[in-house]
């Protein structure tokens, strides 16, 4: 157990130096976005992180140049902070020196959080303009937001993706989403940090943990806030939600062999149908749908 008593975090505001030197901090100093309900179970995005580990463990790994001390980002943590220090419990499996930041725009959340910081791991005010510091060369190698933007209009979306992206470093992710109460379903985002400040969309990936039936539907009311509304004819999310629905229906007698089995028989028959699904057995054995979509955002 690391000590509590001496964090090398920085303050839990935002510093006059990175207010005048970082990028996006010129442009304003108040954190960008609004407060989240709070309301977060424990262990609501295990099935995130087991899947970030999965995806590219090499990037949380990652210790060349600006990565050696670079942050992986809990977005909008909530009222307590389990997310963030679950989190870097799991992922420093793998990074034992991976440094963790959990960003929350309202004060009270972050002062309550700061018994809990220790010298890798940091709790900020902040938004979507990341509260690093600058004069210090903080940098970030992905950022997780769920059930953030889910209040936002779709019209925000652009612009906080764009907001994030001048704090990930080239290679980093962004992974978005939504999960519902207590995580056994959530449907993500996951991007790319381009040079240049821009992100390319690189998979649309719904989880389950095979807790409750398998229906293609139930997806529906956790898809991110640039899909859920466009769940509408003639959209691609719509296209995706229908072939998915009746790849499940032609695949419905693998559920005498149990929801996983079934679950991976409508993965192969959606693929069959031309969706780019990866068919990987440690995707889908372990409930993880990955559309790969690879196009600008």
């Amino acid at each position: 157990m690391r000590s509590r008593s001496a964090s090398t975090c920085g303050a839990a505001s935002v510093p006059a130096e990175a207010a005048t030197t970082n990028r996006a901090w010129r442009r304003t100093r108040r954190p960008q976005g609004q407060p989240t309900r709070g309301k977060t179970a424990m262990n609501r995005l295990r099935r995130v992180d087991n899947f970030l580990l999965l995806y590219d463990t090499p990037l949380i790994r990652r210790a060349d140049g600006a990565f050696a001390g670079a942050f992986f980002v809990d977005l909008g943590y909530g009222a307590e902070p389990f997310t963030t220090l679950e989190s870097a419990e799991r992922l420093r499996r793998a990074n034992p020196a991976l440094r963790v930041l959990g960003v929350e725009i309202d004060p009270a959340r972050v002062a309550a959080a700061q018994p809990y910081a220790d010298d890798i791991t940091c709790f900020r005010l902040g938004g979507f303009n990341l509260p690093l510091l600058a004069a210090q060369g903080e940098s970030v190698r992905a950022v997780r937001a769920f059930n953030v933007l889910r209040q936002y209009e779709e019209s925000d979306v652009a612009g906080a993706y764009a907001e994030l992206a001048h704090h990930v470093l080239p290679g980093g992710l962004l992974v978005e989403g939504t999960s519902d109460p207590l995580g056994r379903l959530w449907v993500a985002n996951v991007l790319r940090r381009q040079a240049g400040a821009t992100w390319t969309a690189e998979a649309l990936v719904f989880s389950t943990n095979f807790r409750q039936p398998f229906d293609p539907a139930a997806f529906q009311a956790v898809l991110p806030k640039n899909s859920i509304h466009r769940m509408a004819p003639g959209e691609p999310i719509h296209a995706l939600m229908e072939q998915w629905k009746a790849a499940a229906q032609r695949t419905l007698p693998e559920r005498a062999w149990g929801e996983r089995r079934w679950f991976a028989a409508a993965a192969h028959a959606l693929h069959a149908a031309g969706a780019r699904v990866d068919l990987r057995r440690r995707w889908l054995g372990r409930g993880y749908l990955v559309v790969n979509v690879m196009r600008n955002a």
